[in-house]
């Protein structure tokens, strides 16, 4: 008997066992507190586990990942040697894409002053910009960051990206290594920050580093809360050096309602759902990955925790 033990306080086990027991004839899918027999245990597909999940399972010989992020599996001490994989779903990419396009669009057509407009009950013109003229700067190229970039450049934007080594993307003009990081920042009317959290990118966002913003940029966060110093950001909303923030991710989460973000007006808040895993689309992919492992064969789209991707 194999047994693929399910763990997510977010996404459905019913859809995810539906969806792959047809690929995965003879694998038992189970909730971790259904299982019978953890030495049975040989593949978990899960979502942030608490501490300790993985110990009862000996025999673990795959760990699927639900989402891109891996921090949350750097530094725990009941995780055994075997392979991790991501779910690559171009559906994912492509949701991450629209949060990403929608937030700047918001910003460079001038939204939210319009709907401060219409609080008030004012007929407020503002001539709309030409998207070449809006300097877009993406924080991290990664398939996701890849793709969102690309998405922008596509609407007109003047795009250029930042990652930790040099990458090539059409129409996106690309910079790499902290040396180039304050030069880009200075360059990014919109800021969108897409990187993954590790011990490098931690704390990245600095209060200095914020500072190196042009005066009235826009500052979108779609990756991690902990890659910014939140207390500064805060203190740069309040001050209007940054007018005005989309924010998906905090150093908390859910978001404490006593933290002063919730009151600000220019910021909008939504709750880690930029991009979430699509089960139809990702359940191929990871029962081909399960089957893989099953036969000793080397899996794809695996990651690194230690380097956070």
């Amino acid at each position: 008997m194999t047994t693929l033990v399910f763990y997510s306080e977010f996404d459905s086990f019913e859809e995810w066992s539906q969806l792959l027991a047809p690929h995965l004839p003879g694998i038992t899918i189970c909730r971790a507190e259904d299982v019978q027999d953890a030495d049975t245990v040989h593949f978990a597909l899960t979502w942030k586990p608490p501490q300790g999940f993985f110990a009862p399972f000996r025999n673990l010989k795959l760990l699927v990942n639900l989402g891109a992020g891996v921090d949350s599996l750097v530094g725990r001490n009941d995780l055994p040697d075997i392979p991790i994989i991501r779910l690559s779903d171009p559906d994912m990419a492509r949701m991450m894409a629209g949060y990403v396009l929608f937030a700047v669009l918001r910003y460079a057509r001038d939204i939210p002053a319009f709907e401060r407009a219409q609080r008030e009950q004012r007929w407020h013109y503002l001539h709309p910009r030409v998207p070449s003229s809006v300097r877009v700067g993406v924080m991290g190229l990664g398939e996701l960051g890849g793709w969102a970039a690309q998405e922008l450049a596509r609407q007109g934007f003047d795009v250029h990206g930042w990652s930790r080594t040099q990458k090539e993307i059409d129409g996106v003009q690309c910079c790499s290594g902290l040396p180039a990081l304050d030069d880009f920042l200075q360059r990014s009317d919109i800021l969108v920050v897409m990187l993954p959290l590790t011990p490098g990118t931690s704390g990245l966002l600095s209060a200095e580093k914020l500072a190196c913003l042009p005066p009235g940029a826009a500052f979108i966060n779609v990756s991690r809360g902990a890659i910014v110093d939140q207390a500064a950001l805060t203190e740069m909303l309040r001050s209007g050096h940054i007018a005005e923030a989309t924010l998906d991710v905090f150093d908390r989460e859910p978001l404490p309602p006593e933290d002063p973000l919730w009151r600000m007006e220019n910021v909008l808040i939504t709750p880690h759902l930029a991009s979430v895993a699509i089960p139809a689309s990702a359940a191929q992919q990871v029962a081909e990955n399960i089957q893989r492992a099953a036969r000793g064969e080397s899996v794809t789209n695996q990651v690194f925790p230690e380097r956070g991707y």
